[in-house]
């Protein structure tokens, strides 16, 4: 299934290629404070492909916080954050805000609430390595 994404003022877009024909798509509604003030609910699936693109570098926030292990892809011109990523072992890992998606039936996101306080570094990304997506491309970074 391919769903095509973007923040509100389409200057960060992407195409998520959801493996398989599911009729539920997992989302995971994290407790963290910044999630919980953005409004932020993930999805990702480590078979998946995310192709991105940022329209104009110069539009975009790039956040980290706590750890630094996350960079959230934030629309400086809109404030959407659209998704985020998490270098392991070299290799690029993605979750998607799910509040971005665009021509997709909503009744399909099964919600979940997510705490991952006291989490360690390194269960963190063991848990990013199983979960995120892991073939990533964003086109259009400085």
């Amino acid at each position: 299934m391919d769903i095509d994404g973007a923040c509100h003022c389409g200057n960060l877009r992407y195409r998520f290629d959801w493996p398989g024909s599911d009729t539920e798509i997992p989302v995971r509604a994290c407790r963290c404070d910044f999630c919980q003030k953005h409004g932020a609910v993930y999805t990702s699936h480590p078979e998946g492909v995310l192709r991105a693109e940022v329209r104009e570098a110069e539009a975009l926030s790039r956040y980290r916080f706590g750890h630094g292990t996350a960079e959230f892809f934030v629309c400086a011109r809109c404030g959407a954050i659209v998704f985020a990523t998490s270098e392991i072992d070299g290799v690029l890992h993605a979750v998607i805000n799910v509040k971005t998606f665009e021509g997709i039936d909503r009744a399909i996101l099964v919600s979940t609430a997510t705490d991952f306080d006291g989490e360690s570094v390194g269960d963190r990304l063991a848990r990013r390595h199983r979960n995120w997506v892991r073939d990533v491309r964003i086109h259009g970074l400085p």
